[in-house]
């Protein structure tokens, strides 16, 4: 590696080391987060931060405001109903009809603490369904800590990376694993964390298709939803809709966040929607293990009671009012947002101009769109080999192996980088590709 760089080499590489990192394979998000900011304090140098997905802008007024009066109110001194509040819970199941064309009753739409939450209590549940089935697919890439969670709870599960099996391809790679008989569910993001492909309505027929031969629940996690900004999905009960499996099947749960299209992070607070099928389908694993079958039952009457027995009061009063808002109209929830697509194509810019490459350039045969993440690579180098040399670049990025993906290179996230950074990531990117390229 060549030791001219902007941060001085030996007390960037003094303060990497200090983690005691054996395999900077495994480095993770929040290890990454922690040596930028080590070298940040160390030296007086500002890094261009592009590691972590966290929201960049202020929550919406509406949010605000709903929730500080629901806390004048005095809910903060109430436990929440286990099932969530019915305002949340309606406007919910209204949110869903639309904005992704689906009718999924107020009962089924229930606050969690966070799609976090809402996930790792799906595994549980769908893992005990059926003693025989407890292994989980992940439609890969996707985000880290999922499959943390499925390790967490000792369940068994399996992925593949679509970078080849786009199309009429992810059907039969799909169905190599349910074939078995041991899956009993799969799980992807669509907008994808981190490489931003979208499943097509063409590829989620398929997923849905094979849901129902096989049995299996299909956990589809809308954290960025509607934030494939090449459509715009955000006028009331007009087309086009959010894509969604669940035009396909009703065995499905939809993780709808707070997070990212609502920059209500903080909160953590998202409702898992249960289609109405699934969520008064009884499971003798279920019966067995609880004394009652019907899976929502189980989903919010045993396993999120025994987490959290509900989630914040106040918070879901305040994505009750946002959702509610944005259903009549009143409140573009995608407006903010859209920043993200535009720092995301002048950030392409500047890395294709020197020397680097997208990874998962496109949706089959479609470019993907600008958003609140990318993917890039660079000639002769793995993606554990950027990490950890851009850090003496003053860049802060993660690599595509701790996503489930196969392919070599970075996973860059929108969210933190400043118009007064272009400048400063364009020096040290071009520098960078002056002492790298072949």
């Amino acid at each position: 590696m060549n030791t001219n760089t902007p941060i001085p080499y030996s007390t960037a590489k003094a303060a990497i080391d200090s983690f005691r990192i054996p395999d900077f394979a495994g480095a993770t998000i929040r290890d990454i987060v922690n040596i930028a900011n080590k070298i940040e304090q160390e030296t007086g140098e500002s890094f261009v931060r592009l590691e972590i997905g966290s929201p960049g802008f202020p929550p919406e007024n509406i949010g605000k405001q709903a929730e500080l009066q629901a806390i004048e109110r005095g809910v903060s001194s109430q436990y929440p109903p286990l099932h969530g509040i019915e305002p949340l819970k309606s406007a919910a199941s209204r949110f869903i009809k639309a904005f992704v064309n689906v009718d999924i009753s107020a009962r089924s739409c229930i606050p969690t603490s966070g799609s976090m939450q809402a996930c790792c209590a799906a595994f549980m549940a769908c893992g005990q369904c059926d003693p025989d089935r407890n292994r989980i697919l992940f439609i890969d890439p996707g985000f880290p800590v999922q499959k943390l969670q499925a390790t967490m709870l000792g369940m068994p599960f399996d992925s593949f990376d679509t970078y080849s099996y786009r199309g009429g391809k992810l059907a039969g790679k799909i169905e190599e694993y349910l074939s078995s008989g041991r899956y009993c569910a799969m799980l992807y993001s669509n907008p994808n964390n981190p490489s931003w492909a979208c499943l097509t309505d063409s590829e989620l027929q398929q997923i849905g298709a094979l849901s129902r031969k096989y049995d299996v629940i299909v956990i589809e996690d809308l954290a960025y939803f509607g934030m494939d900004f090449r459509q715009d999905i955000t006028r009331p009960y007009e087309p086009p809709f959010q894509p969604s499996v669940a035009h396909y099947t009703d065995l499905y749960m939809l993780m709808i966040s707070g997070s990212k299209a609502f920059s209500y992070a903080g909160q953590r607070i998202a409702v898992a929607a249960i289609s109405d099928t699934l969520f008064e389908r009884s499971y003798p694993g279920l019966q067995q293990r609880y004394g009652v079958g019907a899976f929502g039952t189980v989903y919010v009457n045993r396993i999120l009671y025994a987490l959290t027995a509900g989630t914040a009061h106040s918070a879901q009063y305040a994505l009750a009012a946002m959702l509610d808002a944005a259903v009549k109209g009143e409140y573009n929830f995608l407006h903010d947002v859209y920043e993200y697509g535009r720092r995301a194509k002048k950030l392409k810019e500047i890395f294709l101009a020197n020397g680097f490459h997208l990874v998962y350039d496109k949706d089959i045969d479609q470019p993907v769109g600008d958003g609140f993440y990318f993917t890039i690579g660079y000639p002769g180098k793995t993606g554990v080999q950027l990490m950890y040399e851009l850090l003496f670049y003053g860049v802060s990025a993660i690599a595509l192996n701790s996503t489930g993906s196969t392919q070599e290179g970075l996973r860059i996230c929108t969210s933190f980088v400043r118009a007064e950074q272009y400048g400063l990531l364009e020096q040290r990117m071009k520098q960078f590709n002056e002492n790298n390229k072949q």
